[in-house]
């Protein structure tokens, strides 16, 4: 999908806050001289051609009292799209990704309490038959990271 000047100015801004504001999308698309309806079309688009890979909010689980972990698999290649679905299909998986290392696949959880990462982690290993390795954070980093579209 070919962006044009709009849409790549709608991706940079939504990569701030949006306005507190009953219809943000509305005021998003003021600052960009678009309507509200073409703000979440373009979204829409975008999304469905892969141009963005999701779009939403970010909560600070552990702010409000639940768990952040970064988890690992070893995924035998010839069942990695197998068990990417499997994984996938926990509510508590914020992010996947496969790595060309022999821990394969690597996810966030994102859990209502702090016990609710080994209870998931375990779930998954029932579900897939694969160990999960847990790799709680030690110390947190804020980065700001963005990326100019």
């Amino acid at each position: 999908m070919m962006l044009d000047e709009t849409s790549r100015a709608l991706i940079n801004r939504l990569q701030d806050d949006l306005p507190m504001d009953s219809r943000p999308f509305a005021a998003v698309g003021r600052e960009l001289g678009i309507s509200e309806e073409d703000v979440i079309a373009r979204i829409t688009e975008m999304k469905e051609a892969g141009a963005i890979t999701r779009f939403g909010p970010f909560f600070d689980a552990a702010a409000m009292g639940g768990a952040f972990c970064l988890c690992a698999m070893e995924v035998p290649s010839e069942r990695f799209e197998e068990v990417m679905i499997e994984v996938n299909d926990f509510p508590e998986v914020a992010h996947n990704y496969e790595r060309d290392h022999a821990l394969s696949m690597w996810f966030v959880l994102a859990t209502e309490t702090p016990e609710g990462i080994a209870d998931t982690a375990a779930r998954i290993e029932r579900k897939t038959g694969l160990p999960v390795l847990c790799f709680p954070k030690l110390q947190e980093f804020f980065i700001g990271f963005r990326v100019t579209a």
